[in-house]
C-alpha cells in the first residue's frame, strides 16, 4: 500500500486467509500467519517475495483445524512463536539462519490462543475461550425489572453480574517462561497427547470389521443413500429427558413425547442418543460446522461481536466468501470425488430454495422454502416429497441430500404466532412424515437418516448446554439401542463421509469418533410409520394486549432469521411461557476423551 498515495500498489501471495503480521526489528522480513493453511509465510519486504512457508501444524499436509493466527518473536529475533487456535498449542520455530528455519516443538496452552507476545524471557499467551465451558446461573432475565436486557447483550446496568451465553467464556493469560530444550521437549509431548486428532485417522477410522461403517476411507458400505436432516437450537433435556434409559433431567423438559411423539418413537424404535454434544456455540458457527466440520478464525472472531452487537458480521453460512471454510463444505466433498448431491434449503438465500449461495450448489439445489417460520415443516416435507419422488421415478435419488427443518426454533410468546409447542410439533410431525416416505420408496434398503441440531443454545441442558437431540435412522440402524458413546457434530459427519467413501474435510472430523456403534451388519427392512401431531398446529400465542409479558417481549425482536433473537432471551421466553416461571441456566460442563471399550 502507497501510504502517500493512499492506494494499493502491489499484492503479494501468502497462504489461505492470512490474519496476524509481525515485522522483525530491522524491517526486513515480515512474518504471515495464514489460518486455514496452519502456516506462516516468511517475506522478505526488500524483494517482496515469499522466501520460506513454516508449516506450523502438528503433522505435515494436514487439512484446515490448526488456525494458525497469532505470531510473536523472542527479542533476539532468533525464535518465532505461533499461536495455533484449533491445536491450543504454540508451534516454535527456530528462525535463526533464513531460508533454513527449522520446527523445535510445540507448547501447550489454553483453549484457542488468539494473540502471543514476548517480554523478556516470558511468553504471554492470550487464550479467547479460557480453559473450560461452565455454568451461567446468572443469565440474563428479561422479565426481571432490575435488570436492562439488551439485544445480544446482558445487563447493560450490572454487565459484571450477568452472564450471557456470547461472554460465558472467559479468556485466560497463558504466561511461560522460555523452556529449554528439555522442557520444550515434554510440553511436545503433551500436546500431542492432548490431542485427538493424528494422520492416521484421516485414512483408517475407529470402528469394527463387517460394520456397515467402513473404518478405511474408499471401502464399500451397504448404504448407498445419506439423508440429512439440519434443525435449529434444541437441548437434549428440553425433549428427550423423559426417555428411559437416557441421562435426563425432566425439570427441564419443554418439548416431551405429548409435542414430539415421532422423535421419541424414533429414539426407542431405533438409537436413543443421550451423550450427543454440537461442536458449535449458535447458528452463525452452526451452520458451518453442521456442513464443514469447522469453523474458520473469522467466524470464530466475528460472531460475538456481531451477536454483541458491536458491529461486524458473522459471514456465515457462505453469506461472505471470507467466512466459508478453506476447502469448502461437504458438497464441495462430494462433487470433488464423483459423489452426487442435492441441498434443500440448506445454504441458499431465496424463497424458493434455486438460488444457493454456494457456487458448488448451483444446479443442486431444490425448490424448497429456506428457512422462514411462515412456512411449516410438513410444507417442505411435501416439497421434498414431490422432488424426491420425480428423481426416484428417474432412478436418481443423489447419494448425499442435506434437508434443512428448522422451525423447532419457534418464535416464543410472539402474539398472533404460532405457539412454541405448534412449531415444535409442526417441525416433529415433518420429520416423522419424511421417515415415513422414504421407509415406503424403493431405496429404503440402501438409506440412512442422520438428524441434529446445528446448535443447542436455546435451553438447558443438565450435563451441557451443547448436548442436544440426535438421531439415526434405517435398515442398518441397531434397533431398541441406548448408546451412551460420545458423539459430536465433527463425528456425524465423519460417519457420513465414511458411507460416501469421502475423505474427512478438517482436523475435526478426521479426530471424531464416528458412530459405528449404532450401526448392524444385520438390517432390518421394517418401515416407519410417523404418528399425528398431539398438540393444535392452528394454535397461537394470545395478543399482547392481554397482559401477556412474552408476548410483548416476543415483538421486539426479529424473527425472520435463526439466531436474531438472544438465545437467553429466547430460552427465557419460552419456559416463562410454557412453565410460568424463570428459565434454569445452561450448564457448561469440561469432556474427559475415553475409550470406547469404557463407554460401553
Amino acid at each position: 500500500y502507497d501510504i502517500a498515495a493512499q492506494e494499493i500498489s502491489g499484492a503479494i501471495t501468502v497462504g489461505d486467509h492470512p490474519n496476524e503480521m509481525v515485522l522483525s526489528k530491522k524491517g526486513n522480513f515480515l512474518f504471515v500467519a495464514n489460518s486455514q493453511d496452519n502456516s506462516v509465510s516468511v517475506i522478505n519486504t526488500k524483494t517482496k517475495k515469499v522466501v520460506e512457508t513454516l508449516n506450523a501444524a502438528m503433522y505435515p499436509g494436514s487439512p484446515s483445524g490448526s488456525t494458525s493466527n497469532g505470531l510473536a518473536l523472542s527479542e533476539d529475533e532468533k525464535t518465532l512463536y505461533i499461536a495455533n487456535a484449533d491445536n491450543n498449542c504454540l508451534a516454535v520455530f527456530d528462525i535463526a539462519i533464513t531460508s533454513k528455519s527449522k520446527s523445535k516443538g510445540f507448547i501447550p496452552v489454553g483453549w484457542y490462543p488468539t494473540n502471543v507476545k514476548v517480554i523478556g524471557k516470558n511468553i504471554y499467551v492470550t487464550n479467547g475461550k479460557g480453559l473450560s465451558s461452565y455454568a451461567n446461573p446468572r443469565g440474563p432475565n428479561p422479565v426481571n425489572k432490575t435488570q436492562v436486557v439488551l439485544s445480544h447483550a446482558g445487563d447493560s446496568t450490572r454487565p459484571a453480574a450477568v452472564q450471557y451465553i456470547g461472554s460465558l467464556f472467559k479468556g485466560t493469560l497463558s504466561i511461560i517462561q522460555d523452556p529449554t530444550s528439555v522442557q520444550l521437549a515434554i510440553y511436545s509431548e503433551a500436546v500431542y497427547r492432548n490431542s485427538p486428532y493424528s494422520k492416521s485417522k484421516e485414512l483408517l477410522a475407529e470402528g469394527e470389521a463387517g460394520n456397515p461403517i467402513p473404518m478405511k476411507v474408499g471401502d464399500k458400505s451397504p448404504i448407498k443413500h445419506v439423508f440429512y436432516i439440519i434443525k435449529e437450537n434444541r437441548t437434549y433435556d428440553q425433549v428427550l429427558s423423559d426417555m428411559k434409559g437416557g441421562n435426563g433431567d425432566t425439570s427441564l423438559l419443554l418439548f416431551g413425547e405429548n409435542v414430539t411423539p415421532n422423535q421419541h418413537k424414533l429414539a426407542r424404535e431405533y438409537v436413543l442418543l443421550d451423550n450427543f454434544y454440537v461442536d458449535a456455540e449458535v447458528s452463525a458457527d452452526g451452520h458451518n460446522w453442521s456442513m464443514g466440520a469447522y469453523a474458520n478464525d473469522y467466524v470464530e472472531k466475528n460472531w460475538p461481536a456481531s451477536y454483541g452487537a458491536k458491529g461486524g458480521t458473522h459471514g456465515t453460512s457462505a453469506t461472505l466468501k471470507i467466512g466459508n471454510n478453506k476447502d469448502g463444505f461437504i458438497w464441495d466433498l462430494c462433487a470433488k470425488h464423483n459423489v452426487t448431491y442435492r441441498s434443500y434449503g440448506e445454504f441458499v438465500s431465496d424463497d424458493f430454495g434455486v438460488k444457493p449461495r454456494l457456487e458448488v450448489l448451483k444446479g443442486h439445489s431444490a425448490v424448497f422454502s429456506p428457512y422462514n417460520l411462515k412456512v411449516r415443516d410438513t410444507v417442505r416435507v411435501r416439497q421434498w416429497q414431490k422432488d424426491f419422488d420425480s428423481l426416484v421415478a428417474i432412478n436418481a435419488v443423489p447419494q448425499f441430500s442435506s434437508i434443512r427443518l428448522g422451525n423447532d426454533h419457534t418464535e416464543g410468546m410472539r402474539a398472533g404466532r404460532p405457539t412454541p409447542f405448534a412449531h415444535v410439533a409442526d417441525n416433529d410431525l415433518a420429520v416423522g412424515m419424511l421417515i415415513d416416505h422414504l421407509s415406503k420408496s424403493p431405496v429404503w434398503n440402501q438409506s440412512v437418516l442422520f438428524i441434529l441440531e446445528d446448535d443447542a443454545q436455546n435451553g438447558p441442558d443438565h450435563v451441557d448446554a451443547h448436548r442436544s437431540p440426535a438421531y439415526v435412522v434405517g435398515p442398518h440402524v441397531k434397533r431398541g439401542f441406548i448408546d451412551h458413546t460420545m458423539y459430536t457434530t465433527s463425528g456425524m459427519l465423519r460417519t457420513m463421509e465414511l458411507i460416501l467413501g469421502l475423505p474427512p474435510m478438517t482436523q475435526y472430523d478426521a479426530a471424531a469418533v464416528p458412530m459405528w456403534n449404532c450401526f448392524t451388519s444385520q438390517p432390518t427392512l421394517t418401515t416407519f410409520t410417523h404418528l399425528p401431531a398431539n398438540i393444535d398446529l392452528n394454535a397461537v400465542n394470545p395478543p399482547a394486549s392481554q397482559g401477556n409479558a412474552m408476548a410483548k417481549l416476543s415483538e421486539k425482536y426479529d424473527w425472520s432469521e435463526e439466531d436474531k433473537v438472544p438465545d437467553l432471551i429466547l430460552n427465557e421466553i419460552l419456559w416463562q411461557g410454557i412453565k410460568r416461571q424463570p428459565a434454569p441456566s445452561p450448564v457448561r460442563a469440561a469432556f474427559l476423551k475415553r475409550n470406547h471399550k469404557e463407554d460401553r
